[in-house]
């Protein structure tokens, strides 16, 4: 990446942080994606559970191998081959006694909001209660001004190329698969159906936010 937007990443890193701070929520920050990828494994203790869930940003840095090589690790995989749709439902729910939920967020605004949007909720879901603790892989290139741009987004950039990339897996018949962009739709097959808003931790340092300086999922 190139020398002064890693140091403007870096310095707007640095507020946001002390923003999540205030809000009862710890963070760090990495550089790359390499880095982010060892510090969050250096989270994560001998014994503990870790929920997967749908999250572009973990997928690609292969975190969820790592785990699952890893001795003493349980991995609630609900995506295992294999897997009946109800296997898979039942999985979810256990997640929510989880000890840990590492996933991302879809925004994260300049004062330390997390705004996501999720079809069935079992990303947002234990997001909002149930693992003990949240991990969250944010790249910067997710970073905005505020709930207005944050809401734009999703809208323009996240929700239609997770909808394109799922149409094959999912069987997806909506609007922006066809075109690239969002139409508020209301189609059978829609997959944005709950924007949630996190503006703080009930429990401080629940949820803990690796910022990474390089561009990282949608």
């Amino acid at each position: 990446m190139d020398a002064p937007i890693l140091a403007q990443r870096r310095k707007l890193a640095g507020q946001i942080m002390k923003q999540l701070g205030s809000r009862r929520m710890a963070s760090s920050y990495c550089d790359t994606a390499a880095q982010a990828r060892d510090e969050i494994l250096g989270r994560i203790p001998d014994g503990a559970s870790v929920l997967r869930c749908g999250s572009e940003s973990v997928v690609g840095l292969g975190l969820w191998e790592a785990l699952e090589s890893r001795p003493g690790v349980t991995v609630l995989n609900p995506y295992a081959p294999g897997l009946s749709p109800e296997q898979a439902f039942d999985i979810r729910r256990r997640g929510f006694l989880a000890d840990v939920l590492l996933t991302s967020t879809n925004a994260l605004t300049l004062d330390g909001r997390l705004v996501s949007l999720d079809g069935s909720c079992t990303r947002v879901a234990p997001m909002l209660f149930g693992p003990r603790k949240v991990i969250l892989l944010v790249g910067m290139n997710k970073v905005v001004a505020d709930l207005e741009a944050a809401y734009a987004r999703v809208r323009t950039v996240a929700a239609p190329a997770n909808n394109i990339r799922l149409a094959g897996v999912m069987g997806l018949k909506n609007p922006c698969v066809e075109d690239g962009r969002c139409h508020n739709c209301r189609s059978e097959t829609k997959i944005c159906n709950a924007w949630t808003v996190i503006e703080g931790s009930s429990v401080k340092d629940r949820i803990h936010v690796v910022l990474v300086g390089e561009d990282l999922g949608y």
